[in-house]
């Protein structure tokens, strides 16, 4: 009996269909984590810049925030929120204690988890962005080079490469299914 033996053609064919299928799959799943899911939901997403939340959310993470009422927020929990009032720097870490005041506004002790002290300033309700919602280890680079247009733009131009491999794809299948049907007579 003689050995089955695969042409090296074929095996290539077959590595570069599966890593083909990787890369989209990758890409698909990085344009729902990074962007659609939280358009849909309200949420924004960050990058993280620095080493103050490490292991847990290393330099290059993106984290996806999403609304959150003060009074919901507690000991534990991670927040996004603006380092001064009203400007755009941001920072995302944990709540360590909950104050109140006498008037009943609520504002938040925030320690980085690789931080030995607490953060200098309270975090007031008005500067909270979000709640951390969810998390995506390295995407946060790409999220940092990329501009607001540039990521809207990129989305566009993967979604309609996507698409355009979709429609490539159905019309083989269509052509070689019209192929292998036999003739009525």
């Amino acid at each position: 009996m003689a050995a089955h033996r695969r042409h090296p053609a074929t095996v290539r064919a077959a590595v570069l269909l599966v890593l083909g299928w990787l890369g989209i799959l990758g890409a698909t799943a990085a344009l729902v984590a990074g962007v659609l899911l939280p358009r849909l939901a309200g949420a924004t997403p960050y990058a993280v810049l620095t080493s103050s939340m490490e292991p847990t959310l290393p330099p290059g993470t993106l984290v996806v925030a999403r609304p959150v009422a003060p009074e919901q927020i507690g000991v534990g929990d991670v927040i996004t929120f603006q380092l001064s009032s009203g400007r755009p720097l941001t920072a995302t870490h944990r709540v360590t204690a909950v104050e109140q005041r006498l008037d009943g506004e609520r504002s938040f002790v925030t320690k980085g988890d690789a931080n030995a002290t607490a953060d200098p300033a309270v975090v007031r309700p008005v500067q909270v962005r979000g709640e951390l919602w969810y998390a995506v280890p390295y995407l946060g680079h790409l999220h940092r080079w990329l501009s607001g247009s540039q990521r809207t733009t990129l989305t566009s131009v993967v979604a309609g490469g996507l698409s355009a491999y979709a429609a490539v794809m159905l019309g083989g299948a269509w052509r070689d299914r019209a192929r292998v049907r036999p003739v009525s007579r």
